[in-house]
């Protein structure tokens, strides 16, 4: 007897970031731009949620449906229900998105995708308004939740940056870096991101066709790229100006690299290399062999890691790799795929 093969966990993303910073903005440019990718958005109001009439399919009070197979559902008092419900529909979607609430912090709700086998934490992503983000920080009775939504993240979004000059955005970038460490770092407007940039299998040669309308790496304070122990996620961009209007392809934000180890890896030594990953590495995925487990899978998204039993036999081990691209860094990512996966 054949056994039902075990579906793939689903990427589960947590939208953090502070009351007005952009957050449900970037989930209806995410909707609009779905196209094939079916999204499960869970949301506290559907009342900021404004889609557009052509996009709605149907709404009632729990569920938004849209045309394109994404849906919004209200999470109401019960976040876990909630979710249950997504994980429970029959057709299985290929993401789910939660927006915490502007005062929460996100990363108890991101452990929730610890906890459950059918998922998988895909990130932390906590939008940052450009304009008001330092002033919301010197205020006392902000001044705390506001350092946990930021020290939760995976991925900064400094959103707003067409209310701010190119100071006013070096010297957020700046404060951002001094007060959180070398965490990826997106600029954007209106919360402009391609869903792309997150999707778990997602590899930049066959996404050069969409277009960041605009979002940019953010300009790094200092003054070189420096690939050791501190090494700082940002690219350097400083000729980005008040060019708001272009545009720039995932190819040339990202690199990826793919490779087939043929070794057995030491779990313990696996993991080590995981915790390890250079600070410029935004996304690791794959299965290989492992002396404990046979076939594992592997895991890396910001700053967390994971080797676990795999769910199916691969055809071949593979090991995929996404990182932000600099012409400084052009050799350290092969080097560091070399050293612990062995060549290409």
């Amino acid at each position: 007897m054949h056994k039902t093969p075990t579906p793939p966990p689903i990427p589960l993303t947590v939208i953090g970031g502070f009351l007005g910073a952009g957050k449900t903005s970037l989930l209806v440019h995410w909707l609009q731009q779905a196209q094939s990718q079916r999204i499960a958005v869970l949301v506290n109001d559907f009342g900021a949620i404004n889609i557009d009439a052509e996009l709605l399919s149907e709404s009632n009070s729990d569920t938004i449906a849209l045309s394109n197979g994404c849906v919004c559902c209200q999470i109401g008092g019960d976040l876990s229900q909630a979710l249950l419900q997504v994980l429970d529909t029959p057709q299985p979607f290929d993401a789910i998105v939660i927006e915490a609430s502007g005062v929460s912090d996100p990363w108890p709700i991101a452990q929730i995708a610890l906890a459950d086998k059918r998922l998988s934490l895909h990130g932390v992503l906590v939008v940052v308004d450009a304009a008001a983000v330092r002033a919301h920080a010197t205020d006392p009775l902000l001044h705390d939740s506001l350092l946990r939504q930021l020290r939760a993240a995976d991925l900064l979004v400094l959103n707003k940056t067409d209310l701010c000059s190119v100071d006013e955005i070096q010297a957020c970038t700046t404060w951002l870096h001094d007060t959180v460490g070398p965490v990826p770092c997106l600029h954007s407007q209106y919360g402009q991101l391609p869903w792309a940039l997150l999707q778990t299998d997602w590899e930049p040669a066959s996404a050069a066709a969409t277009h960041i309308a605009p979002a940019h790496v953010c300009t790094d304070p200092c003054a070189n790229d420096h690939d050791h122990d501190h090494d700082h996620y940002h690219d350097h961009d400083h000729d980005h100006g008040h060019g708001h209007n272009h545009s720039a392809d995932h190819a040339s934000l990202f690199t990826s690299d793919s490779r087939s180890p043929a070794q057995v890896f030491h779990t313990a030594w696996l993991r080590e290399q995981l915790q390890q990953t250079p600070a410029w590495v935004m996304r690791l995925k794959g299965w290989v062999r492992t002396h404990e487990h046979g076939w594992s899978e592997i895991q890396f998204a910001g700053r967390h890691a994971s080797v676990q039993r795999a769910r199916h036999t691969p055809a071949q081990a593979r090991v995929l790799t996404i990182a932000l691209r600099s012409p400084q860094r052009a050799h350290a990512m092969p080097s560091w795929m070399d050293a612990v996966w062995g060549p290409a």
